[in-house]
């Protein structure tokens, strides 16, 4: 199958071609003709498959087609999770159509929202949109969706992690009930379908490409056992001795993301941080270094996992592993996209041993783990620790928790008694 062969408008196609966009991707062959019938859809894929192209291009097309109006209205609205997702949709929806008179826009916090008052203003066909954004201007009168025709949640899955459900109820109220609705996604847990059932026309269609591996095939994976104080030090050996080009780092916490990118820094490699702490002008300025080389380490909060689109990004590397399993998938599918290969490289300490269980359950398969390496020694240690002391879940306690010496044992390093207070059960 070609594009062309989809009975899609010229303009699209010539944009399409400028794009280097021949033949459909599996998600894009099997989704565009559902849509451009009308159906509403619920569409899985793996990340970095084209889930963007295949609902933007039928939605320009659609919209090229409708009755000309003298009023520029919204007629479709696409809403992402995070600000970087939100940029890359309508930086694609822009590119797609080019050649057309339909005008795009973008909105998300972060920012002074005054220029994005102005574009709404100057009138807008195409709008893309975080949920708070979005709600803040609806309420102040500056959108209007009574004339929404399509309706797109795109990374649905993480809307709901990001307790972003009340805000999708609230919207679902301000639109149309009469409307194309289209979830996308790269996982597709039991309450997006529960979601979907509440909001999706009952003859809904459901495209699934290759939701049994949901890592890509192309991304080669490994896992280094090491300890928690050597994580700088791995990290630093294979930026100098293994990985070549650019790479991005993820860790869980704002704080843990600044931390690296200083160690890096005194050790003479470019690093910038993105998170939700950082100004979205910073956050841009992060990426736009990135992309162009002149950062060579992008380190990065899940928080961006989803919205990183970079061409040609060969490395990933899971500094620490997330706490939820389809996180992972999100984070290394920002390599290995549009069929070029990538390799995914993660740091497992003791305390995170439960996360890569959970991950190689949904995934279906063994991590290979890098068995020799420097600091192999380092983690042995650690990992000698009986695996019941060693909390599945971030933020539970082991057994023995954080309390010091147990009540009525030894001391640790003197081996007299400890002297800790009686329980209150013997007061």
């Amino acid at each position: 199958m070609t594009f062309d062969s989809l009975g899609l408008k010229p303009q699209i196609l010539s944009a399409l071609k400028e794009q280097g966009y021949t033949q459909p991707t599996p998600i894009q062959a099997q989704s565009i003709p559902v849509l451009l019938e009308g159906y509403d859809l619920l569409g899985t894929a793996q990340t970095g498959t084209g889930k963007t192209a295949a609902f933007t291009i039928p939605i320009i097309e659609h919209l090229l087609n409708a009755p000309s109006e003298r009023k520029r209205r919204i007629k479709a609205l696409v809403v992402t999770p995070t600000r970087e997702l939100a940029l890359q949709v309508a930086e694609n929806a822009k590119r797609y159509s080019s050649g057309t008179a339909l005008r795009s826009a973008v909105i998300f916090g972060g920012v002074g929202a005054n220029p994005q008052i102005d574009q709404l203003k100057r009138g807008v066909d195409i709008l893309v949109a975080t949920p708070g954004r979005l709600l803040d201007l609806q309420g102040q009168g500056y959108i209007d969706l009574r004339n929404l025709t399509h309706f797109v949640l795109d990374e649905a899955d993480q809307m709901l992690d990001m307790g972003f459900i009340h805000d999708i109820k609230k919207l679902l109220r301000l639109i149309p009930s009469k409307r194309q609705s289209l979830f996308f996604s790269a996982t597709m847990p039991k309450s997006i379908m529960e979601l979907s059932g509440q909001i999706l026309k009952p003859n809904y269609k459901q495209v699934r490409i290759a939701v049994e591996k949901p890592t890509a095939e192309r991304v080669s994976q490994c896992v280094y056992y090491v300890s928690k104080s050597e994580k700088p030090s791995l990290l630093i050996q294979l930026l100098k001795e293994e990985l070549e080009g650019s790479v991005l780092v993820f860790g869980r916490t704002k704080h843990g993301c600044d931390k690296v990118v200083r160690i890096l820094d005194k050790k003479g490699v470019s690093a910038a941080a993105i998170h939700g702490n950082k100004s979205q002008n910073a956050r841009q300025k992060a990426l736009k270094g990135f992309k162009e080389g002149k950062v060579r380490v992008l380190v990065a909060t899940d928080i961006a996992a989803r919205g990183i689109d970079i061409s040609g990004l060969e490395h990933v590397v899971n500094y620490e592993l997330p706490n939820i399993s389809e996180t992972y998938v999100h984070r290394i599918g920002r390599t290995g996209r549009a069929e070029a290969s990538g390799s995914s490289i993660s740091f497992c300490a003791a305390d995170e041993r439960g996360y890569l269980k959970d991950i190689e359950k949904l995934i279906k398969a063994k991590v290979p783990l890098i068995e020799e390496h420097p600091f192999t020694e380092g983690a042995a240690e650690e990992w000698s620790i009986p695996e019941n002391r060693i909390p599945a879940k971030q933020g539970q306690r082991s057994q023995r928790g954080n309390r010091g010496p147990k009540q009525g044992g030894r001391n640790s390093r003197s081996g007299a008694p400890a002297r800790g207070k009686r329980s209150s059960s013997r007061r």
